[in-house]
């Protein structure tokens, strides 16, 4: 997915290479560092009891910030709700999933909003997982000790390789959940990624593409954290407005929905006070 790193690879006394950790990077989390909806996953969908969880998550933590530094690995922001402000929409895609419907979780990582669709009812086999990195499906597995009745397929692609295994499933998915994905990348390239991803819709009116990401109030481009490259950071209007663009050269239509919210964790890692939330839900017409 083309991601650029600006972290800085140590050794350890073993001669090991490690990634260098920001200032931001939650070292010594409390139980809180976790949302608490992710909590009642664990324990409830996973089976771990509180009294293991946090030492439990720590533990995956580092394996999956070992792959690669992201800021959502960093901050335990992967284990929280993907679908606030979407609760709409959460609702939709798993009455949609139990129809027999099928959705793709983008840059799924270690596939938690997977286990959190299935633990709200969707069928797991109705679910695809994508991921640049197949490192984070065996995290996923460890995490949340799942790998005996978790029936998800999950594809290693970039999507920027027309012949990954995403050409297997073009125009085949009824939804496609992407979080924290389309913000790794500046203005030009996440145009591009985003008519990749509608192109993996099936071609109808109510496929649906939604998911969060990093935005602002003013809508900019700008280096990112440790981690990650260039990111442009929508507002509603830029959003809306790329949206409406993609449709006009793809000769379709959407009805966009943005919800932006305050992002608590914004001042540790980003470089302004205008960052934001950004989730959005993304209709075909």
């Amino acid at each position: 997915m083309e991601v650029v790193s600006n972290n800085l690879a140590c050794q350890n006394s073993k001669g090991e290479s490690q990634i260098e950790k920001p200032d931001w990077f939650d070292e010594n989390p409390a139980i809180d560092a976790i949302h608490p909806e992710f909590q009642r996953l664990l324990q409830t969908y996973s089976g771990i009891p509180a009294d293991e969880l946090l030492d439990h998550v720590i533990k995956v933590r580092e394996e999956a910030w070992a792959v690669h530094p992201f800021p959502c690995i960093g901050r335990f922001l992967f284990l929280h709700n993907n679908f606030k402000g979407l609760e709409e929409e959460y609702n939709e895609a798993i009455q949609r999933l139990c129809k027999g419907q099928k959705l793709l979780d983008m840059a799924c990582c270690v596939g938690q909003t997977i286990r959190y669709l299935v633990n709200g009812g969707a069928p797991s086999e109705q679910i695809y997982g994508c991921d640049l990195h197949p490192e984070y499906v065996e995290i996923g597995y460890k995490l949340f000790r799942d790998r005996d009745k978790l029936k998800s397929r999950f594809l290693t692609a970039d999507i920027f390789d027309s012949n990954s295994p995403l050409r297997d499933i073009k125009g085949q998915m009824d939804m496609v959940f992407a979080g924290d994905f389309f913000h790794l990348w500046g203005y030009e390239k996440q145009f591009e990624v985003c008519k990749r991803v509608v192109a993996l819709l099936r071609p109808q009116s109510g496929s649906m593409i939604l998911g969060r990401q990093v935005g602002a109030t003013e809508s900019c481009e700008k280096q990112g954290p440790a981690g990650v490259g260039i990111m442009f950071r929508h507002n509603e209007e830029s959003f809306k407005k790329m949206w409406k663009d993609i449709g006009d050269e793809l000769g379709i239509s959407f009805t966009v929905k943005v919800v932006l919210q305050p992002l608590s964790t914004a001042k540790l890692v980003f470089d302004n006070n205008g960052v934001k939330r950004l989730s959005f839900a993304i209709h075909r017409n």
